[in-house]
């Protein structure tokens, strides 16, 4: 047996059993929620299903789903643009201003959230928003005369909880990036007369874009699909694409419309995806 068929078939035997886990756990279930979404109505119970696209054109031809799919379009944006307007410096800050063992608290600190339930952070936002909540009562405690503040069960405090929630992802990505610059960069860029700026535009931004890009991309796409903080949080502004997706498996038991839903989900994401991969890779390539 020759050496290139040895490796052939250490690389088989080394990646067969996490590609059988993939097609068990991913593939499979995403090929029986295709097979649904062109159903009429879930085949159990005696009941007989038939082809249909009625699911996917009902999308385009309702203005509900459009418009639902936007408002989750836009919330995926909205919260990922401040998780990094806020994630990235506070990467940057911890990067290359703090070291030591401050670095490994605030660290911890970052990471502290993923060790609690999602369920019980989502909820403690309740306490905090509503008129009667922690943040009202600060307010109110300094400024007395201060307006009643209410911000739950509406939009901004579901981008409030989505930012809590993902803003470790961009931190964490980001954080690798900058990391790895060697400060030897920013030195050499700095003796040669560059400021402070062009330091950060030439140098430290297109090298820690990757992470930011990463960040990015592990926080739009759960978002997305996010219909755990909208309910909890969202009140009457609740209704997003994951909502109703959510709504179609758990309470009308229509299988079909959801799977259907969720496909398109998947097409918006890849689509949004291809649109800004062409400009990222000649901004990258640029720099």
């Amino acid at each position: 047996m020759t050496s290139s068929a040895r490796r052939l078939r250490a690389i088989i035997g080394l990646s067969g059993p996490t590609a059988l886990w993939l097609t068990v756990t991913v593939v499979l279930p995403l090929a029986a929620m295709l097979v649904f979404s062109f159903l009429t109505v879930v085949p159990v119970g005696g009941r007989e299903a038939a082809f249909t696209l009625k699911h996917y054109t009902d999308f385009f031809t309702r203005p509900l789903y459009l418009t639902n799919a936007w408002r989750s379009v836009r919330l995926g944006l909205e919260v990922t643009f401040f998780c990094a307007l806020i994630g990235y410096p506070a990467a940057y800050i911890l990067a290359k201003a703090i070291k030591g063992r401050w670095r490994e608290a605030l660290l911890l600190l970052i990471v502290l959230p993923f060790w609690s339930n999602s369920l019980v952070r989502t909820f403690s936002w309740t306490m905090v928003l509503s008129d009667n909540g922690l943040l009202a009562r600060t307010i109110h405690g300094i400024l007395p005369f201060a307006p009643s503040f209410d911000l739950l069960y509406t939009y901004p405090a579901i981008v409030i909880g989505l930012v809590q929630s993902y803003l470790p992802y961009m931190i964490l990505t980001c954080y690798i990036s900058l990391q790895a610059i060697e400060d030897s960069l920013t030195e050499a860029a700095y003796s040669l007369g560059a400021s402070r700026f062009d330091v950060f535009r030439r140098v430290i931004l297109p090298l820690s874009l990757p992470g930011l890009i990463a960040g990015s991309v592990l926080t739009f796409v759960p978002v997305l699909g996010a219909f755990m903080e909208p309910r909890i949080l969202g009140g009457q502004q609740a209704i997003m694409l994951g909502t109703l997706i959510e709504n179609q498996f758990t309470a009308s038991f229509n299988w079909p419309l959801g799977a259907a839903l969720g496909f398109i989900m998947l097409a918006i994401v890849l689509l949004i995806m291809g649109l800004f991969y062409p400009v990222l890779k000649k901004h990258i390539s640029v720099n």
